[in-house]
């Protein structure tokens, strides 16, 4: 559905802002037209990971193709048989409008080839993972100067203020957790609620997840909670829980690795209370299908306890009063807020992705992250014909040799035009003035200045 969203962003609206852009000339460059061109940065390389095979390959393609440049996509190695799938559908959409067939590459492998990639001379790299890989990334991209797009990982916040709809926010709170199983860069993993509806929070969030159905999800009946892709995964999340549960967390649903008939990697859809600042779950991202919940009394300690995190990508704050709901969101360290909802950010394509601290930094998406895969090229020129005379002459006076008062000339032409004041301007224009006149003493123009 994002993916959808995203291309008909770019066809509806993506040309106008990769247009030449007129910006101001000023007030000294008066005569000038100034305007900055979008030239598309070559070769992108991108590094994406196994969580969503298809729109992490078609995310970065579809906005550097649109924006003229070249792809190479270094995949996980967990997602090396979709992407031989997609290739094809991209190489025949290629075919269908005569572009170039290897206009994108498709990269499969290890460590190694994404390495290669970072190191091979793009002129530009996006890479999605995980913080500790996204530093060794950058120390790499740094050899060649690359510039890097990195989006790194999350432990969004979820705020529940006292006047929330709790009917609303309930299913919303939910799905932010446990969608995909929790396996989101984006998830909301910290949920603070306000202690006048905490109780109610906590016992429905509770009695909905017992009620949960858990599956493959290729199996024969309707599910609502996945397996967890990665080998290793559900015994992370677990130990989580554990340590959790050991400095004083209490688990009302799941809590555990499921032993699946299917024979999967199962971990039970959680809701655990009684979360503190000790614990590992409250600074590690657990990405996994865990709603952690955290009582906050006030708004001021709603935005201290959520901005306590290492991590800044997207946030989430819920209240029927618009203007309180925008005070906290105003004061949270995120890259993105969602007010009475969850992760529409990114479903507003016009809008850029990305975070802060250890979730990284510069954006994909939006106006800026399209923007982002060109070079900005200033461009300044006359704005006037050439009979108006229009157009910038060194003055005789600044040209070399220099006149003996032209660092008066030039402190004049400041005044002139730079003065906050109306006498001011007028008092540089007569320095000016001064300043040209043949015989006149510096001594005097000083002074007036």
């Amino acid at each position: 559905m994002v993916t959808c969203e995203k291309i008909w962003w770019l066809v509806k609206h993506g040309q106008r802002w990769l247009k030449p852009e007129h910006r101001s000339a000023g007030i000294m460059m008066f005569y000038k037209s100034a305007r900055v061109e979008y030239h598309p940065v070559g070769v992108v390389g991108a590094i994406v990971p196994w969580n969503y095979p298809f729109h992490n390959i078609f995310n970065p393609l579809s906005a550097a193709v649109y924006s003229g440049n070249a792809i190479v996509i270094k995949v996980s190695e967990h997602a090396s048989w979709s992407s031989l799938y997609y290739g094809r559908i991209i190489k025949a959409a290629l075919q269908s409008v005569g572009a170039p067939e290897h206009l994108v590459q498709i990269v499969t492998g290890y460590a190694e080839a994404g390495n290669a990639l970072v190191t091979s001379g793009v002129n530009k790299l996006i890479f999605v993972g995980s913080t500790e890989i996204g530093k060794k990334v950058m120390q790499a991209a740094a050899q060649n100067l690359t510039p890097v797009v990195l989006e790194l990982g999350g432990k969004d916040a979820f705020i529940i203020c006292d006047d929330a709809n709790l009917a609303e926010t309930i299913p919303t709170a939910m799905k932010g957790a446990f969608f995909s199983c929790g396996q989101n860069c984006a998830g909301a993993e910290r949920f603070f609620v306000q202690e006048a509806v905490y109780d109610d929070f906590v016992n429905q969030v509770a009695q909905v997840t017992k009620r949960m159905r858990q599956g493959p999800a290729l199996g024969g009946g309707t599910i609502d909670c996945g397996a967890m892709c990665m080998p290793g995964l559900a015994e992370k999340v677990a130990d989580l829980v554990g340590d959790a549960v050991q400095h004083g967390a209490k688990v009302l649903a799941g809590g555990h690795v499921v032993q699946h008939p299917s024979g999967g990697q199962f971990f039970a859809p959680t809701v655990l209370v009684n979360i503190t600042s000790d614990m590992r779950i409250w600074r590690e991202e657990v990405f996994g299908p865990v709603l952690a919940v955290v009582k906050f009394r006030t708004d001021a300690e709603a935005v201290a306890l959520a901005n306590d995190c290492p991590f800044g990508l997207g946030s989430t704050v819920f209240s029927s009063n618009k203007a309180r709901a925008n005070a906290i969101a105003h004061q949270l360290q995120a890259g993105m807020t969602s007010i009475n909802d969850f992760g529409s950010t990114y479903m507003c394509q016009s809008l850029p992705f990305g975070g802060v601290k250890d979730s990284g930094f510069d954006r994909f998406a939006g106006i800026e992250g399209l923007r982002g895969l060109c070079v900005p090229k200033s461009v300044c020129q006359d704005r006037f014909p050439a009979w108006t005379q229009l157009k910038t002459v060194i003055p005789p006076i600044l040209q070399y040799p220099v006149g003996d008062k032209s660092f008066q000339f030039a402190c004049a032409l400041v005044s002139m035009f730079y003065s906050p004041s109306l006498a001011g301007n007028i008092g540089g224009l007569q320095s000016l003035i001064l300043a040209m006149l043949p015989g006149s003493a510096s001594h005097s123009v000083q002074k007036k200045l």
